[in-house]
C-alpha cells in the first residue's frame, strides 16, 4: 500500500512542497493522455487509495470526488491531444504533460516524484519510482486523476463517434476497437502515429 515516506524524506532534505506525478492513457490507439499532479497535505493517509489500476471504476469514482473536494489538496491535470502526440510521439507528449502540470499548480512544487522512470530535461527536482503509484500516496492520488479524467474525457467521446465503442475500450487496441477501425477506419480521434491506426491508413489508401 502506498505511504507518505518518499514525500517526508524529501520535504526532509529540505524540499517543501513534493507534488506526485502520473498519467494516464499512453497505450491506446484514441483520445489523449493525461497527466495529473498532486500534492497532498503533509499528515494525510487513507485506507483505500493506491494504484488506479488495482482499483474498481466505483472506487476510482469516489476517490477522485474526494480528491478532487479536498481543500487541502492541490492538484492540476493536463491532456495532451492526438495531434500533439502524433507530432512529438508518445513519449515526448507524455513527459510534456508531466512538466505541464507539475508547473500549473500553485505554488509550484520543489521536488516531483514521478511514476516510472526519470523523465529527461524536468524543470523539476525528480524522483523516479517504478510502480510508483503503489509505493506514493502522492502518486496514488495523481493516478486515480489522470485516469478518471480519461475515462470520462473517452466516454464523451463514444457519443460524438458511436461506432468505435470508446465508452467500452476507451481507446485500448482490443478486439473490438480493431474491428470497429478496420470497418469504419480512424476517426479525429485517433493517433495516426500509432503502429495498427498507420497500417490502416496505408491499407486504405
Amino acid at each position: 500500500m502506498p505511504t507518505l515516506d518518499h514525500e517526508n524524506t524529501l520535504r526532509a532534505e529540505g524540499f517543501r512542497v513534493v507534488a506526485g506525478v502520473d498519467e494516464a492513457g499512453r497505450g491506446p490507439l484514441a483520445g489523449p493522455v493525461c497527466v495529473a499532479a498532486v500534492v497532498l497535505p503533509e499528515d494525510f493517509s487513507h485506507p483505500v487509495l493506491n494504484d488506479s489500476k488495482q482499483l474498481s471504476e466505483v472506487k476510482r469514482e469516489r476517490l477522485y470526488e474526494e480528491i478532487t473536494a479536498d481543500a487541502r489538496i492541490r492538484w492540476h491535470c493536463v491532456t495532451v491531444e492526438p495531434a500533439e502526440i502524433d507530432r512529438i510521439n508518445i513519449l515526448q507528449a507524455t513527459w510534456e504533460g508531466m512538466r505541464r502540470a507539475a508547473l500549473a499548480l500553485q505554488p509550484v512544487p520543489n521536488a516531483v516524484l514521478i511514476d516510472g522512470k526519470p523523465v529527461k530535461n524536468y524543470p523539476l527536482y525528480q524522483l523516479a519510482l517504478v510502480k510508483g503509484d503503489s509505493l506514493s500516496y502522492s502518486i496514488a492520488a495523481a493516478s486515480i486523476i489522470a485516469k478518471v479524467t480519461r475515462d470520462r474525457l473517452l466516454v464523451a467521446m463514444a457519443q460524438r463517434y458511436p461506432k468505435y465503442g470508446f465508452e467500452i475500450h476507451k481507446g485500448y487496441p482490443t478486439p473490438g476497437h480493431l474491428a470497429a477501425l478496420r470497418q469504419h477506419g480512424p476517426c479525429p480521434e485517433h493517433r495516426r502515429s500509432f503502429a495498427p491506426v498507420a497500417q490502416l491508413e496505408l491499407d486504405l489508401s
